[in-house]
């Protein structure tokens, strides 16, 4: 009997801890701790912006429908400089002082709505918030990658959840505003936003800086080596991802990899509106299965995929969940308005998954794939492909793959679905190059 309690004690202990103790004790330890509150009350605020934005620039502003797309489209061009400004100049500085420094730039920014009505002067006000915000984020990935060592994969799904948690309270908050409607209440929201952004900031200043700048390393003896290094080195003579081919077609190729963002917040609602027959009040629920999901299945998802390898693994599954999500939405037309309803909804579950299995591959993929002594410069032009898909995504879907119908999104599942094999075939390539190259040729930057 004791013998049976012993191996049922074990095999607890053996078992990954919950969300919670995980979000109580995370990889990085007190540093790690603070840098998920922050960003719990960030993406708290930017969803309340998000949900009250074009509301805002519409009734309060009085911009039209045109110019709404255009002000919008342009932050999201501004924003794609964001990570790879950030990644340039963590090679350089402190990433925790540039982190501070990017929310404070926003909170700047976001204080200047207040009192700017005019579009040409709306315009720079608003893409440098979206460029502050595509820093900001890219900066925390670097904090997280440092802290968290061998275990990112782990921060990642536990920064995941906790953003999702954020979106979604940031959007009830918001709920409440727009209920009343006033200027008074749409000031109020903007206040909101920017006050998580101070106290963001604030938090962040708590933590220590990580060690080895510009290296992203992980705990390792080989970090450890690496971080006794001068440090100027990487700033100095670190390769440049700019002429690396390799890494370049990496991120050109993760560019469709996160096209389940678009599909689930743009393709799936106008779908449902235009050529389907369910009912409009379904629009809702795409948001709340998205972020249930996120919140319960991300960190199991993450324990699932160890390593680069089981990460270019993935990439695949995230092509074929992509393929039968599409395959869904084709076949959303053709029945009445229950069997619509259901189409969509398993349609959002499988864009769901997909996303999960992006979150744990592209960044452990950007990661590993890079040179260690310039890895935060790689880093930020990996972080290109998430802003690069917010600006096109959205084109792609609502002027090419809907236009065309149902054989649209066929098109569509099957060419994420092809790409995904040439990324995890392309990934496993450079990944053997890597391995079998000696400490110093990594430089080299192979293809």
């Amino acid at each position: 009997m004791r013998r049976g309690g012993e191996i049922r004690k074990a095999r607890r202990e053996d078992r990954d801890p919950g969300l919670v103790a995980q979000l109580r004790r995370p990889p990085g330890g007190r540093d790690a701790r603070i840098m998920l509150l922050a960003q719990l009350l960030d993406r708290a605020g930017t969803g309340v912006w998000a949900a009250a934005c074009v509301l805002y620039f519409t009734f309060v502003i009085g911009l039209d429908a045109g110019q709404v797309g255009i002000l919008l489209g342009a932050s999201g061009v501004a924003g794609i400089a964001g990570s790879p400004l950030a990644g340039h100049l963590a090679d350089r500085f402190p990433v925790r002082s540039l982190l501070i420094g990017a929310h404070l730039l926003r909170l700047v920014a976001l204080c200047l709505l207040l009192v700017v009505t005019d579009f040409a002067l709306l315009l720079p006000v608003v893409a440098v918030t979206h460029l502050g915000d595509r820093a900001a984020k890219t900066l925390e990935m670097l904090f997280a990658t440092r802290v968290a060592g061998d275990r990112r994969a782990t921060y990642q799904a536990l920064s995941r959840s906790s953003a999702n948690a954020g979106y979604a309270l940031g959007a009830g908050l918001a709920a409440i505003g727009l209920a009343v409607g006033t200027r008074g209440a749409y000031h109020v929201l903007i206040l909101a936003d920017a006050l998580s952004f101070l106290v963001a900031a604030a938090l962040v200043w708590r933590t220590r800086e990580p060690r080895g700048r510009g290296l992203v390393t992980a705990p390792t003896a080989d970090a450890d080596a690496d971080a006794a290094a001068p440090q100027a080195a990487p700033a100095a003579g670190g390769p440049s991802p700019w002429r690396d081919r390799g890494y370049l077609r990496f991120v050109l190729l993760d560019i469709p990899m996160h096209l389940d963002d678009s599909i689930l917040a743009i393709g799936i609602p106008l779908w449902l509106v235009s050529r389907t027959t369910a009912p409009h009040e379904l629009v809702p629920a795409f948001l709340v299965v998205n972020t249930v999901l996120v919140v319960v299945f991300q960190l199991r998802v993450s324990a699932k995929v160890r390593g680069p390898r089981q990460a270019a693994g993935a990439v695949a599954l995230y092509g074929l969940t992509t393929l039968l999500c599409c395959a869904l939405l084709a076949a959303a037309t053709g029945g009445g308005a229950w069997a619509a309803s259901a189409a969509l909804l398993a349609a959002a579950v499988l864009a769901t998954a997909a996303e999960l299995m992006r979150s744990v591959s592209s960044w452990e993929l950007a990661v590993t794939l890079a040179p260690r002594q310039a890895r935060a410069s790689y880093l930020g032009v990996a972080g290109m492909a998430q802003s690069v898909q917010k600006s096109a995504g959205p084109l792609l879907l609502t002027g090419a793959v809907m236009a065309a119908g149902p054989a649209g999104w066929i098109a569509l599942g099957a060419a994420v679905a092809g790409l995904s094999l040439v990324q995890r075939r392309a990934s496993l390539r450079r990944l053997d190059a890597l391995a079998g190259a000696p400490a110093p040729a990594a430089a080299a930057a192979p293809a």
